[in-house]
């Protein structure tokens, strides 16, 4: 190799090296960055449709259904929608129909497809039975507290806001897989968001929530705007803003739950993510590279022949990367932890990797090929 060449790979290097450690101490420092509410809360919440889309009977679905049915609103709804009859999720909603006979909590049960994506679909059929012009829509995995609503409708007043949404946080089942998944959304994910919040950027939107008034909803062309889509919750975000309307980061964090049986799963799942960012924002998933803090930082040190400035920002990079610890790993001993952290991130970089691959992404039991346009199609 002639010293030209070396030279050029050092100075890569050593650029790459920096943008690891840099990136990786950013992450762990914005682990403590909260957005500021927007508005004081309001007395009372006014009148609100809160849309759960339903497919099955997950793991502690009670719970976080539950978890809805007890915020403070005067004139409350929750309309859970399933594509079918026979779904096992429609017996956690009539027991706490049962449990909750004030609320006004109505199940939509309709098969019809409104265009690939199964879940707008639901939404589409849902909406004729929502009675209010608030609307709370959130993912069936999702479990929040009391005050949940009245923060989530408060940005909601300003009538220049599009919609509300929020961060969240994983709680994973018991199991290396569901933990290695809590930790993809605690330790690589989240991070990230956190950091372009805390630069300034709202194009962050998360089927975690999204709160938005039924005219902001009209004004994109409703829930068929989006039933193409993969990243249905990305594109509201993206569509009201086109029309002028700001989209507020929530200074709520909720929790979302992780259920990843099988390394095949958590790839599955983890994959239809990424890809997902690879198709609605393609240059922040390449420059992603970076943020896989100790697989770059390693990488950078085998290109500069282990110089000492790229060894040196690999154990800053190292320690950095330890300070973003999330609650799930914090019980395990420290020695184990170190193997957690080495797996997830060796594992995370490989699908970042693959996820250059091709365009497809599994979801639930159908597979799908994702069009630039952010389209799915269904593989049959």
């Amino acid at each position: 190799m002639s010293a030209a060449v070396q030279l050029w790979l050092g100075a890569v290097a050593t650029a790459l090296g920096a943008a690891a450690m840099s990136y990786t101490i950013l992450a762990a420092c914005a682990l403590r960055w909260r957005p500021r509410a927007s508005r004081e809360l309001p007395a009372s919440v006014p009148p609100t449709t809160i849309l759960k889309p339903l497919c099955g009977a997950e793991a502690g679905l009670y719970e976080r259904l539950r978890s809805f049915c007890q915020q403070p609103c005067a004139d409350l709804q929750i309309v859970c929608g399933v594509r079918n009859a026979d779904d096992p999720a429609l017996e956690t909603v009539r027991r706490l129909q049962a449990e909750f006979p004030a609320l006004a909590l109505e199940i939509a049960v309709d098969p019809t497809p409104h265009g690939t994506s199964g879940k707008v679909s639901n939404l589409i059929n849902m909406l004729p039975l929502a009675r209010h012009d608030y609307l709370v829509i959130a993912d069936s995995d999702v479990r929040v507290g009391p005050d949940y609503l009245q923060r989530v409708i408060a940005p909601l007043l300003d009538e220049g806001v599009g919609i509300v949404t929020c961060l969240y946080h994983g709680s994973p089942r018991p199991g290396l897989w569901s933990l290695l998944g809590a930790m993809f959304i605690n330790e690589w994910f989240m991070p990230s968001v956190r950091i372009a919040g805390w630069c300034g950027s709202r194009v962050f939107a998360s089927g975690a929530t999204i709160a938005l008034r039924r005219a902001a909803l009209s004004r994109i062309g409703g829930f068929a705007a989006i039933a193409d889509q993969l990243a249905d919750d990305y594109r509201l975000g993206e569509l009201t803003r086109r029309v002028g309307l700001r989209t507020v980061l929530s200074d709520l964090e909720v929790e979302t739950a992780v259920d990843e049986p099988t390394l095949r799963d958590l790839a599955r799942h983890e994959l239809r993510w990424l890809r997902t960012i690879r198709t609605v924002r393609p240059l922040s998933y390449a420059l992603a590279g970076v943020t896989f803090g100790i697989p770059a930082a390693i990488l950078a040190s085998l290109l500069a022949a282990a110089s000492p400035a790229t060894v040196t920002m690999l154990l800053i990079t190292i320690a950095a990367r330890f300070m973003i610890n999330s609650r799930p790993r914090r019980v395990w001993p420290v020695f184990a932890q170190l193997w957690l952290v080495a797996l997830n991130d060796l594992l995370t970089f490989s699908l970042w990797c693959w996820g250059y691959a091709t365009r497809q992404v599994r979801w639930r039991q159908a597979r799908y090929h994702v069009a630039r346009d952010g389209t799915a199609h269904p593989i049959l």
